[in-house]
């Protein structure tokens, strides 16, 4: 007897339709599944045949056939575990009544419960654009799976649950959730206004933050640079539905969505320790995973102490920040993953970090310095669009009483009207923001006077400025001329970009 089972399957970010097929006939007693499933696939037998003993059913002593079509894909994880389940059932007629346009998705335990499964959010998505109107989950992904509307998301606790609502024995509802609720209170620990003194790099990050630059801040330990850091995501515009999802999907496959936050509504901020590998920081592996760059996607990426970091894996970020998408590719296919981040770098001038500090002496010989400092490339520091450097604080100011600084929410709304120059200026042509900005669209959007032109052409002739470089000075200036609500870019929003990109540093060694 044959049955077929509709379940879902993740391949990068999407999911796609498995049709699980089961095959009961006569011979000797064996279960096979064929299909290009991996380890967790085949084990899923033992699971199965347990759980359909102890959920009260009797499981046949026959030769059992199983394929999950399409048979040319690579399948990995637990989720077939309830499909394999009621395809045999559906075989042995424990399951008189056949729903139809219904997937199940879920792993079992040994009892017969259900358990939670990475990437249900994807699935589920998957599942409504193929057309299925229902949907069978473990409870533990309820809030996850009701996320996306236009599907009935049936969540259950065991087997023995979902084959009594498959014969019509127990009445279960769809279950639902307030998406709007998510979004309403978004609140940071943390704020602008706790930052004392540091404008011109509060200047930086404000820019930055409304154009999506890159940012490199340079200064000694102590000076607040992973303060900085840490708050910038606080002056972010809060992040769409379509975004919250995008990213929630990442993290899902990824299997690291926070219990009981079925939607991510807070922007990412990853930090990784410079221990980092390559495959951990871009994504990889045998079965490929979103690494760091697409878990800070629509987010921040932090690299603390930058030259700290493996060189490989410095290197690597180039095609990530200039294609905005990590392309994986193994024996059994390409995975890609998105990759719009802000990356913010931070460095000690010099291993001991006090080379050019007024304050403390520098104990590192020339060539100490030198070494550190070449550990960052050209071609990667060509790349950030904004340089800055960060003082430490005179101690004199620590106690001064003065006027607080401004608060991350009044930044954020300078930031969010800028942003909205640039979604009514770019609409239709798949930009968002000023970083985007390439080819002749720089020339039809950051159109300069002469003596603008002619003063940015002496500074490419005079600091040897790269083409990336030049370009990457007008989209920071249109960033600039955004925040002043200027419709056009004028001489001293060129000058202010020229001046976060040339920095003349007591800090770099010269």
């Amino acid at each position: 007897m044959l049955s077929k089972v509709k379940s879902m399957a993740v391949l990068g970010i999407n999911a796609y339709v498995v049709e699980v097929e089961v095959d009961l006939s006569t011979g000797i007693p064996s279960f096979d599944i064929v299909g290009l499933g991996d380890t967790e696939v085949k084990e899923a037998r033992d699971r199965v045949r347990s759980a359909i003993k102890n959920s009260g059913f009797e499981f046949p002593l026959k030769k059992i056939t199983v394929n999950l079509a399409p048979a040319d894909t690579k399948k990995e994880g637990t989720a077939f575990d309830l499909p394999l389940a009621i395809g045999i059932l559906k075989c042995t007629e424990e399951i008189k009544e056949e729903k139809k346009d219904i997937a199940f998705v879920g792993e079992l335990s040994l009892d017969g419960s259900l358990r939670g499964v990475n990437g249900i959010l994807p699935m589920v998505i998957g599942a409504k654009e193929k057309g299925i109107s229902s949907i069978v989950v473990p409870y533990e992904n309820a809030h996850e799976a009701a996320v996306v509307e236009g599907i009935k998301v049936y969540p259950m606790e065991n087997l023995k649950e979902v084959i009594e609502f498959l014969n019509g024995d127990r009445e279960i509802e769809s279950f639902t959730l307030d998406i709007n609720s998510f979004f309403d209170n978004v609140e940071y620990d943390i704020d602008f206004a706790e930052v004392k003194g540091q404008e011109n790099a509060k200047r930086v990050l404000e820019i930055a933050a409304a154009g999506g630059h890159n940012v490199l801040m340079i200064g000694p330990p102590g000076a607040g640079k992973t303060m900085l850091a840490r708050r910038f995501p606080t002056i972010l515009p809060q992040l769409s539905f379509e975004e919250a999802l995008e990213v929630t999907k990442i993290y899902s496959i990824a299997g690291l969505l926070p219990k009981g936050t079925p939607l991510i509504t807070i922007r990412p901020f990853r930090a990784p320790h410079h221990t980092i590998s390559t495959v951990a920081l871009v994504g990889g592996g045998k079965y490929p995973k979103p690494g760091e760059v697409s878990l800070a996607h629509y987010g921040v990426l932090f690299l603390d102490e930058i030259p700290e970091f493996k060189k490989d894996a410095i290197e690597v970020l180039r095609q990530p920040l200039e294609d905005e998408v990590v392309t994986i590719t193994r024996v059994n296919g390409s995975f890609s993953y998105p990759s719009k981040f802000i990356l913010i770098l931070s460095m000690n001038p010099c291993p001991c970090g006090y080379y050019g500090d007024d304050t403390h002496e520098c104990h590192c010989s020339v060539n100490e310095i030198r070494r550190y400092q070449n550990k960052i490339s050209g071609p990667l520091l060509d790349r950030i669009d904004l340089h800055v450097e960060v003082k430490p604080l005179k101690k004199d100011k620590y106690f001064e009483e003065e006027t607080p600084s401004e608060s991350s929410k009044e930044i954020r709304k300078r930031v969010i009207k800028a942003r909205e120059m640039q979604l009514k200026r770019y609409k239709g042509t798949g930009i968002y923001f000023n970083s985007q900005l390439k080819g002749n669209m720089l020339k039809k959007y950051c159109k300069l006077d002469e003596d603008t032109k002619k003063f940015l052409n002496e500074a490419f002739e005079k600091f040897y400025l790269s083409a990336r470089g030049y370009n990457k000075i007008l989209k920071v200036a249109r960033t600039i001329a955004d925040l002043e609500g200027a419709e056009n870019i004028k001489f001293e929003h060129v000058a202010e970009a020229l001046q976060y990109r040339i920095v003349d540093s007591k800090y770099w060694y010269k």
